[in-house]
């Protein structure tokens, strides 16, 4: 008589024992084609690597003297559109905040950041759409001092703030749908 063990393998067995290996060769295809942390930690051209990024300080001054600020946005989710007043699709994307601050009633913080030289017309470009968020205007000049929304070149630049002021999402030069924005803001 032999002393070892009789094993039986049934279907279930095979079945796991397949699972194994393919889960084992595909990790390591993932490894082999460079699967590294700094792969995943870059972030596609226009997508913020959301919240790792450090809270946004910003001041800018408003047409009616409510605060446009870091400070004065904590505490609630917050969208910003930065636009010109002569770029068709940045005065859409003002048309669509509008709508969603409408809807919103205060649960979520807009703001517009005009860059423009000429504040009366912002002025009359604020009345004419009657928005109820406030809008600050800073020179063109100085927009690349607000390098902490990154490029500002294009328009519009949509961006979106976690209720401690990091920004989790950004879009440039393009419309920027509410369904697309709501995604962004969905769980803050």
């Amino acid at each position: 008589m032999s002393s070892l063990p009789i094993v039986t393998i049934n279907s279930w067995g095979k079945r796991a024992t397949s699972r194994a290996k393919v889960a084992t060769l595909l990790f390591g295809l993932c490894v082999a084609c460079g699967g590294s942390s700094a792969a995943r930690d870059s972030a596609p051209p226009g997508v913020s690597t959301l919240a790792l990024d450090p809270a946004i300080d910003f001041a800018f001054d408003s047409l009616d003297g409510r605060p446009v600020t870091s400070t004065a946005t904590r505490g609630k989710p917050t969208v910003m559109a930065f636009v010109t007043t002569d770029s068709l699709p940045a005065q859409a994307q003002v048309d669509f905040l509008a709508a969603m601050a409408k809807r919103d009633l205060g649960r979520v913080n807009y703001a517009v950041v005009a860059l423009a030289a000429d504040r009366e017309l912002v002025e009359l470009y604020t009345k004419s759409l009657a928005l109820t968020f406030p809008v600050a205007v800073i020179d063109p000049g100085k927009a690349s001092e607000t390098t902490a929304f990154g490029d500002l070149s294009l328009v519009p630049v949509t961006v979106v703030l976690d209720r401690r002021g990091h920004m989790i999402w950004r879009a440039q030069a393009r419309v920027v749908r509410a369904d697309e924005i709501r995604g962004a803001l969905r769980g803050l």
